[in-house]
């Protein structure tokens, strides 16, 4: 398979670009001035592309390819690929589901942890010497279901094999509970799913989780509502125009913030890309994909 064209559209883990590399023939998008000029040059030797949850797929990409046959994306998220234009030229799809699962559910964990307990707000009380001038009261947190914490959640449809309570609104699930964590896909519907409304319900004292898009979040108006004292804090692994964080956001003890880390472990960056590749080599050997999406 040394004579397919893969297409990269931009830097990833080490290991993805090494193995890649290995198997195919691997074009690296980044090292041309624009798509444009890749495609003048290079349009008809690419038959699979490999993007990830900051460049991915979109119209223009897939329509610039003439060749292409498979989009397999080193993500869970889907969001930046055009699964329509996909569908329309029969391109297949795959995604790396379940490899990442425990490292992002730790990630938001952990961020829920750190904000309850203000663990980066003793850190600083510590190194600035405030402790001998003081103490910090905090509260104790019960570590998800096997810490005694009682579940709920909301999403499109009742899962009842889960045995948690269900809310069939996300605002009655904010109203109804202490930490809420987003971990649901992005699309359409929940592009901003966490508004001023759903802020509100969760009140002064609850505490948001973000481990999922930044888009899920109507940042602005959690800026607001961190400042004003409308939501007791936040933990956030993504945000809406990353790498970019609000300003304000940075001066706030009630805020956690992690550089979109989730399933950063190199175990699972390893995991993933394997799924990639795999994915690729079952396609180009007319083997059934691992993960399909399309």
């Amino acid at each position: 398979m040394e004579s397919v064209g893969v297409l990269m559209t931009c830097p990833m883990h080490s290991y993805i670009e090494e193995e890649l590399a290995k198997r195919f023939n691997l074009f690296k998008l980044w090292n041309y001035s624009s798509l444009r000029c890749f495609s003048e040059a290079h349009a008809n030797s690419i038959r699979a592309l490999v993007g990830n949850t900051k460049v991915g797929a979109d119209a223009n990409t897939i329509d610039s390819l003439p060749k292409l046959e498979i989009v397999s994306t080193y993500s869970v998220g889907l969001d930046k690929i055009d699964l329509k234009k996909c569908r329309e030229k029969g391109i297949r799809v795959t995604n790396t589901p379940d490899v990442l699962t425990d490292d992002v559910a730790d990630v938001a964990i952990g961020l829920a942890l750190a904000v309850v307990r203000r663990i980066c707000e003793s850190d600083r009380f510590v190194r600035n010497g405030l402790w001998k001038k003081g103490r910090i009261g905090s509260t104790i947190a019960k570590r998800a279901e096997a810490f005694g914490c009682p579940i709920s959640y909301h999403s499109r449809s009742e899962k009842p094999e889960t045995g948690y309570k269900y809310y069939a609104s996300i605002l009655d699930l904010a109203a109804n509970t202490e930490i809420l964590v987003v971990a649901c896909a992005l699309t359409e519907e929940t592009r901003h799913i966490v508004n001023r409304q759903v802020i509100d319900a969760l009140g002064s004292k609850g505490i948001l989780i973000n481990i999922g898009r930044g888009q899920h979040i109507d940042e602005p108006e959690l800026v607001s509502a961190l400042r004003e004292g409308r939501l007791g804090g936040a933990g956030l692994d993504v945000f809406e125009d990353e790498p970019y964080v609000p300003e304000q956001l940075l001066g706030l003890d009630n805020v956690v913030l992690s550089p979109h880390v989730g399933s950063d472990t190199v175990e699972t960056c390893m995991e993933m890309a394997d799924l990639v590749i795999a994915n690729l080599e079952a396609h180009f050997l007319g083997n059934p994909l691992l993960t399909p999406v399309i």
